[in-house]
C-alpha cells in the first residue's frame, strides 16, 4: 500500500518541489520578484503557523456553505438529468433552454441573489449551487442519451420497469457521465466558494484570503491561497477514490 502510494505522488511531489525551488529562487534567494506581493517562504511559512486556527476554522465554515450546495446540486441535477434523459419529449422541450440558460456565469446572478434572498449566506450559498447544478444535470442527461438502447431493452425483456430499471439498469450506466459533470461542479464550486465570501461571508478560506488582501498583508494572502490549495487536493482525491470505488465495473483506473 505504502508502495504505491509512493508510486503514485512521486512524480506530483517532485513537481511541487521544482516549483517550490522555483519561487524560492525568484523570492527570498534572488529577490527578483517585487517581495512585498511575492513574499517568500521565509515568510509564508511563519504566516502559515500563526494563521492556522483560523485557516481550520474558516475550513470548517467554508465546508458549511459549500456542502449543501453542491450536495443539493448533486440531488437535484441527478435527477432531474434522469428523468429529462429518459424522455425525449422533455429533452426536445427543455433542451433549447438549458443550453441558452447554462452559460450565463453564475456570478452575474450576485446582485439578483443579494436583492431577493433573505440572509447573504443564503445568497453565496445560492450562487455555488447555481454553478454546480448545470454540469451535473447536463452530465447525467448526456449519460442516460448515450446509454446502449439494448441494455434498458434487455432489462425491460426481464421485466425491470419503473424505480428498479432507473436503479439498477439507467442510473449505472450513465453514472460515467455523472461523475464527469459532478467533478468539474465540484472544482467550479469552489472557484465560486472564493467568490461568494469575497461578499457576504463574515469568515471562511476566500474571506481569509480578501480580508488580508485589503490590508496587503501578501504573507498571509499566500499562506491562505497554499491552504485552500491542499484543501482542495485532499477533497478532489476523495471524490477520485470514491469514483473508482463506483466504477470499478468500467475497468479504468
Amino acid at each position: 500500500m505504502v508502495e504505491q502510494l509512493i508510486k503514485k505522488y512521486s512524480g506530483s511531489a517532485a513537481v511541487i518541489l521544482l516549483l517550490v525551488l522555483l519561487f524560492e529562487a525568484a523570492t527570498d534567494w534572488s529577490g527578483w520578484l517585487e517581495p512585498v506581493l511575492f513574499p517568500g517562504l521565509s515568510k509564508i511559512l511563519p504566516a502559515f503557523g500563526k494563521s492556522f486556527p483560523k485557516l481550520v476554522l474558516g475550513f470548517g465554515n467554508s465546508m458549511g456553505m459549500l456542502a449543501p450546495s453542491y450536495f443539493l446540486a448533486l440531488a437535484l441535477g441527478i435527477g432531474g438529468g434522469l428523468v429529462i434523459g429518459s424522455s425525449s419529449w422533455l429533452r426536445g422541450l427543455l433542451m433549447p433552454v438549458f443550453r441558452g440558460v447554462s452559460p450565463i456565469p453564475p456570478t452575474m446572478l450576485i446582485p439578483y441573489a443579494i436583492a431577493i434572498l433573505p440572509t447573504f449566506w443564503l445568497s453565496s450559498a445560492f450562487i455555488i449551487f447555481a454553478g454546480a447544478f448545470w454540469p451535473i444535470l447536463m452530465g447525467t442527461i448526456h449519460g442516460v442519451v448515450h446509454l446502449e438502447e439494448r441494455y434498458i431493452e434487455n432489462a425491460r425483456t426481464l421485466g425491470l420497469g419503473g424505480f428498479r430499471l432507473y436503479r439498477n439498469v439507467i442510473l449505472p450506466g450513465a453514472l460515467p457521465m455523472i461523475f464527469s459533470g459532478a467533478g468539474m461542479a465540484l472544482v467550479f464550486s469552489f472557484i465560486l466558494l472564493t467568490v461568494a465570501e469575497m461578499f457576504g461571508a463574515k469568515s471562511g478560506m476566500g474571506h481569509f484570503i480578501q480580508y488580508n488582501a485589503d490590508f496587503s498583508d501578501y504573507p498571509k494572502v499566500l499562506a491562505g491561497m497554499l491552504f485552500m490549495s491542499l484543501v482542495i487536493i485532499l477533497i478532489m482525491e476523495l471524490f477520485d477514490l470514491v469514483q473508482r470505488r463506483m466504477l470499478h465495473w468500467t475497468g479504468k483506473r
